[in-house]
């Protein structure tokens, strides 16, 4: 019960520095993904460079980018601050709760910025571009989501351990670049059969699964892969990344 307290304490801790950063953190997650639906559905559609139904394909892919990418960013970025300049990590770690559990609320806080990231980009999304979304598909949606953040922040913890704070820069472009453009955000994973080299590469980036999921449910007569082959997915890379992470958590404690 003492860990459980402290966990929830450490936790809440996080949430309440987002509040008080909340304006930086809106600035993070809302100016880039807006700038993509806003040219490449809104202004590209008007100027019929794309058909009509692409804002369909791209929202969903959006928000799932968003989530996932989100908790990624936000996993990594303070785990490779507290292992470097501020060694906040030291306080964490002479908590009374166990070195694991430590890792896990990292995982857990990065998730929850990743999921508050895809939630806010839903409005934005229906602002700029004229979708419709079935109700009935939204349970499901967020599901899809709250488990592609939690499989973004368990790469992001990987990620976090295992670049050194002189090689954040590079991570950024050697990492997320490839990540951004190879996880069907922006295109239906089914139709790069004519590309089947470029559909494999895709097929190795857990955010795929993210968007294929989403837009299964909330975009259902745009082609995608089956909904439980993306729930199998992200279940395996949330056990798979969380175990290695965990790993290089603890190897970069004791260190």
């Amino acid at each position: 019960m003492t860990a459980l307290r402290t966990f929830n304490a450490i936790l809440w801790r996080d949430v309440f520095v987002t509040g008080r950063e909340l304006p930086s953190f809106l600035a993070q997650v809302i100016i880039q993904p807006f700038f993509v639906l806003f040219i490449f559905a809104k202004v590209l559609g008007e100027i019929g460079f794309v058909q009509g139904d692409f804002a369909a394909v791209l929202l969903p892919g959006i928000v799932a980018m968003n989530g996932f990418l989100g908790a990624l960013q936000n996993t990594t970025l303070p785990l490779v601050l507290d292992f470097s300049w501020t060694r906040e990590i030291e306080d964490r770690l002479l908590a009374p709760i166990p070195i694991p559990l430590v890792a896990v609320e990292k995982m857990v806080f990065g998730a929850l910025r990743g999921l508050l990231a895809a939630v806010l980009m839903v409005p934005i999304g229906f602002l700029v571009l004229d979708v419709t979304w079935p109700v009935s598909g939204l349970p499901v949606a967020l599901l899809v989501i709250v488990l592609g953040s939690l499989a973004g922040a368990a790469l992001g913890m990987v990620v976090g351990t295992a670049v050194s704070p002189r090689h954040i820069n590079v991570m950024f472009a050697v990492i997320l670049t490839p990540l951004l453009f190879t996880g069907s955000a922006q295109f239906p994973w089914t139709q790069l059969d004519g590309l089947r080299w470029f559909q494999v590469l895709c097929a190795l980036n857990p955010l795929t699964y993210v968007s294929e999921g989403t837009r299964a449910v909330l975009a259902p007569d745009v082609p995608h892969m089956p909904l439980w082959v993306c729930f199998v997915v992200l279940l395996a890379s949330i056990a798979g990344f969380g175990a290695l992470g965990m790993r290089g958590f603890m190897r970069r404690s004791l260190d």
